[in-house]
């Protein structure tokens, strides 16, 4: 599963895509204090936007809520689920991260880096629980099926505000996107 991304973009890019769709995001804490991460983890705060009083808000938030069993929820499957009542979110990215089994002679494992094919932002449909974000999964589309058996939910720039305020049904949402929407390219171990 996805335990790390990347937002390297500017902040201002971020509202910018956001703004473009129509609504206006608003500050309630002041602009989040956010400069280029090459790796966002589990536990680590980071940029999302959600619904709040005054509309769409971009807000810093810890990746992971605590479950019943002490471990963090950082992916959340969305399989069969309606999520009409949650507290939804949309989480920037530039660019995440999968792993697979390592190369010969190698400890670590092999990272891929997926980004959205000419694009260079996109959402990841997220829920907001105990403080916390968590990104929402489904199963693999074609682009992902080789590295792993999920994925993250990711939503091109012109459907994130439909994620927020549920303005299209959650079954075309929390979907793959079709194949060839994601390019990929190997980070470790370099290329010789």
């Amino acid at each position: 599963m996805c335990n790390e991304y990347q937002l390297i973009l500017p902040f201002d890019d971020v509202i910018a895509a956001f703004n473009s769709t129509g609504n206006r995001l608003v500050f309630p804490g002041g602009m989040p204090n956010f400069g280029p991460m090459a790796s966002i983890r589990i536990g680590d705060r980071a940029p999302i936007i959600q619904m709040g009083a005054e509309g769409p808000e971009a807000v810093m938030t810890p990746w992971a809520w605590k479950g019943p069993g002490g471990r963090p929820v950082f992916n959340f499957r969305s399989d069969g689920r309606s999520f009409d009542g949650s507290h939804r979110c949309l989480i920037p990215a530039d660019g995440f991260f999968e792993f697979t089994d390592p190369e010969p002679e190698q400890k670590r494992k092999t990272k891929w880096r997926f980004t959205l094919s000419g694009q260079r932002l996109f959402w990841v449909a997220g829920l907001i629980k105990e403080g916390a974000f968590a990104m929402l999964t489904t199963e693999p589309g074609e682009d992902i099926a080789p590295y792993h058996d999920r994925q993250i939910v990711v939503l091109r720039p012109e459907d994130g505000a439909a994620w927020l305020d549920l303005q299209r049904p959650q079954t075309e949402l929390l979907r793959a996107l079709p194949a060839g929407s994601l390019d990929v390219e190997k980070v470790f171990p370099a290329a010789a």
